[in-house]
């Protein structure tokens, strides 16, 4: 191909949810009362968290960074999508939609660390519960969250420098609402086998390896619950952990149907919609349970006579 003949793109034209007509406003209604009760519910959970004593303890920290998660992510993705919905589209520059990109990014890869960190508090606690405040120190807590988070923006700026290398030409239309990063893939002119095969080594690991912790965490906790005699002892074990499986239910349903089994491109709106229960409906509902189903915390976890 000629590369003189090529006409570079500055700008992608994001489609959003097309053309609502009379259907506008109340879907930009409906969405922004989602986002902001979103939004509440997880800025109300840090503040209770971080004002309540009683709630220093690390499933509490470690939910209260959930939450903080949940809230870079809506942030990023929903604000630019009210304005898509109200002008019925738009477009947005290369650069500023792969910083969106790394903005989605972050959260999305600290929160599936933080919920297999969640998985390994739970099991201490219910399986190991003599050991639980020697080995689940202030220290460790914070070392824990802090590889979190620094691999959600360390692995981001890998994949972004790649994205980066990409030349994007004659094409720019994005039928999504935000810039993920396979349609940014799709529409690059250049060769992407090396972006294709960094976000391949990533996605899988990053997605997969805590999914996995967290199934072989919890098949101990089963084990362990299943010796406990009386059957108070053992609904008080499962409360303690009934949050944080509705978090990894919701999170990790809708985060493996969109980037480990993408659905084909003709069921693009499906697509969309799943995108959309990840973006504003997981953060919405997986606070909720936070506090009505995690009351009692460690305490309420019986110990096992041996």
């Amino acid at each position: 191909m000629d590369e003189k003949n090529r006409t570079v793109v500055t700008e992608f034209l994001l489609l959003g949810f097309g053309n609502l007509n009379h259907m506008r406003i109340l879907a930009f209604t409906i969405l922004l009362i989602i986002h902001v009760m979103a939004l509440f519910g997880n800025i109300l959970v840090i503040i209770v968290v971080a004002a309540t004593k009683s709630l220093h303890c690390p499933m509490y920290f470690f939910l209260s960074q959930l939450s903080l998660s949940e809230i870079l992510f809506t942030s990023d993705i929903v604000p630019n999508m009210l304005r898509l919905i109200l002008e019925g589209g738009g477009t947005v520059p290369v650069s500023q939609c792969i910083f969106q990109f790394y903005l989605s990014a972050v959260p999305t890869i600290a929160q599936c660390l933080l919920l297999a960190v969640m998985s390994f508090d739970r099991h201490v606690a219910i399986c190991r519960p003599l050991h639980y405040a020697i080995i689940m120190t202030f220290t460790h807590q914070v070392q824990m969250v802090t590889i979190c988070w620094i691999s959600g923006f360390s692995l981001s700026i890998v994949v972004c420098i790649f994205l980066k290398k990409l030349t994007f030409c004659y094409y720019n239309i994005i039928d999504h609402f935000f810039c993920d990063i396979a349609p940014l893939v799709k529409l690059s002119c250049s060769d992407t086998s090396s972006i294709e095969l960094v976000t391949a080594l990533l996605a899988y690991p990053i997605i997969l390896s805590p999914f996995a912790f967290i199934v072989a965490s919890y098949i101990s906790i089963l084990h362990t619950v299943l010796k406990i005699p009386s059957a108070i002892g053992r609904q008080k074990a499962f409360s303690t952990c009934s949050s944080h499986l509705i978090s990894v239910c919701l999170y990790y349903g809708t985060l493996s149907s969109i980037y480990i089994f993408p659905l084909k491109e003709k069921f693009i709106n499906a697509n969309k919609g799943l995108t959309l229960l990840y973006a504003l409906v997981t953060p919405l509902f997986g606070s909720l349970p936070k506090e009505a189903n995690s009351h009692g915390g460690v305490l309420g976890v019986p110990v096992i006579q041996e």
